[in-house]
């Protein structure tokens, strides 16, 4: 298993937030290749996955807050498709390599001889498990520190893209496609994973109440859920942009 090459406090230097609690910060960097690789029972609770799961909420809140608030004559649509390239996994990964958040995480020795450290799905993921961390650390002022950690990323993507170069991806295409019929209801269902964890493989399909209309296969769940929803795209003779 890897160690962590720079000491934590670097990073929560970069983070702005010196953590009261180092475990949970510690948690957050911790991929679940290294957790299953410690032969703990309770190894999937050891790893940043549950972290991933709260701070993919609270990074949706406040990056819509700001959205909403700095973009007052944009309809939802449009907002919608603004959000998505600013939480996807490309710009998420992004802003954890404008942290070097790479160098922090821990992972198991197959992921590590697999250039672990530079997968975008890797460190997106961590990248959304330290907001929860932070969150979790900053009791009453979670959402503030998360905000004042998160939002400079933000605006800076949003320099970089300009308000015109937004585009709807395949999730969100299909979502507003689906919203035209009222009552519809749109869900990803992760079927199946398969390989070792430095090689996993996620099998995602896309179902409209109930029934499939897409499946998608991928190494990270996003990228199978974005394949998913360009199948079922193809179903409905939606034309990507």
């Amino acid at each position: 298993m890897s160690t962590s090459p720079f000491g934590k406090d670097k990073l929560e230097g970069k983070t702005g937030h010196d953590f009261k609690d180092k475990m949970l910060l510690q948690r957050a960097l911790t991929h679940s290749s290294y957790s299953n690789e410690s032969g703990a029972k309770n190894h999937h609770l050891l790893c940043n996955e549950r972290l991933e799961f709260l701070g993919d909420s609270v990074l949706s809140i406040i990056v819509s807050k700001y959205l909403f608030e700095t973009f007052p004559d944009s309809p939802e649509g449009e907002l919608t498709r603004m959000r998505a390239e600013l939480v996807c996994e490309r710009a998420l990964s992004s802003y954890a390599i404008s942290v070097g958040l790479g160098d922090y995480i821990l992972l198991g020795v197959g992921e590590e001889k697999n250039n672990g450290r530079q997968r975008k799905s890797i460190l997106a993921d961590a990248f959304e498990a330290l907001l929860a961390a932070i969150y979790l650390d900053s009791g009453e002022s979670g959402m503030d520190n998360v905000r004042a950690f998160l939002l400079p990323f933000v605006q800076e993507e949003i320099k970089h893209l300009g308000k015109s170069g937004f585009s709807a991806d395949a999730k969100t295409m299909l979502q507003q496609f689906v919203q035209q019929a009222e009552g519809d209801f749109l869900e990803y269902v992760t079927v199946g994973e398969s390989g070792p964890d430095h090689m996993k493989e996620f099998f995602v399909e896309a179902r409209l109440n109930s029934n499939v209309i897409g499946r998608g296969r991928g190494r990270s769940k996003r990228e199978a859920e974005q394949n998913a929803a360009k199948e079922a795209l193809k179903l409905f003779s939606v034309e990507e942009l």
